[in-house]
């Protein structure tokens, strides 16, 4: 495999055959991509590394699926692929109640149905195989901790006569005295 998305993609094709069609699904149109999840990537306590966003959402009506940069371990990165696939094949409005539960028990998936995990029968019977079939996960992880914070540019000013409030750099706040709307003296920097 060249490509992360290619390898993911691989896996999905094997799982739809392997692991979806036995338990009576077919999956619907789908993408899979590796990148950042919408809602709380880097969030230490509820970090999401998977998303299924579904059909109805996409211009041409297609299921996306993302797997964090935030996963490198192929067999963990396996696993998530298959918790956001078996969205895509019960419907996202599901959440992870009735056929979720149904069909990830049914694949090998265990655990906390928000956050599941890899049974030790879904990685001998499919994640080691698929990982022997198509090489390691050809994906650094991306350890977003390292990155440099930006610090707030825009500084709260508020009137202490009229209320405005509005927000500017340090520079202009350091620079600004006269209220923009009352011509006042009243301006707290904030």
């Amino acid at each position: 495999m060249k490509t992360r998305e290619e390898w993911l993609a691989a896996v999905a094709v094997k799982a739809e055959v392997e692991l979806f069609e036995p338990n009576g699904y077919t999956l619907p149109k789908y993408r899979v991509t590796c990148g950042f999840p919408h809602k709380g990537a880097f969030s230490l306590k509820r970090g999401r590394i998977g998303e299924c966003w579904p059909p109805e959402l996409s211009k041409d009506s297609t299921t996306e699926i993302i797997v964090s940069m935030t996963v490198d371990c192929p067999s963990r990165a396996i696993g998530v692929l298959l918790h956001e696939l078996v969205h895509c094949a019960v419907g996202c409005e599901h959440g992870h109640k009735g056929p979720f539960r149904k069909l990830a028990l049914g694949i090998g998936l265990e655990g906390k149905m928000t956050a599941t995990t890899e049974s030790q029968e879904l990685i001998e019977n499919f994640i080691n195989p698929a990982i022997k079939e198509l090489g390691e996960y050809p994906h650094a992880k991306i350890d977003y901790s390292q990155r440099k914070k930006q610090s707030t540019r825009m500084i709260k000013i508020e009137c202490s006569s009229c209320g405005i409030k509005f927000r500017a750099s340090r520079t202009v706040a350091d620079q600004c005295h006269v209220c923009p709307v009352c011509e006042e003296e009243t301006l707290i920097i904030g």
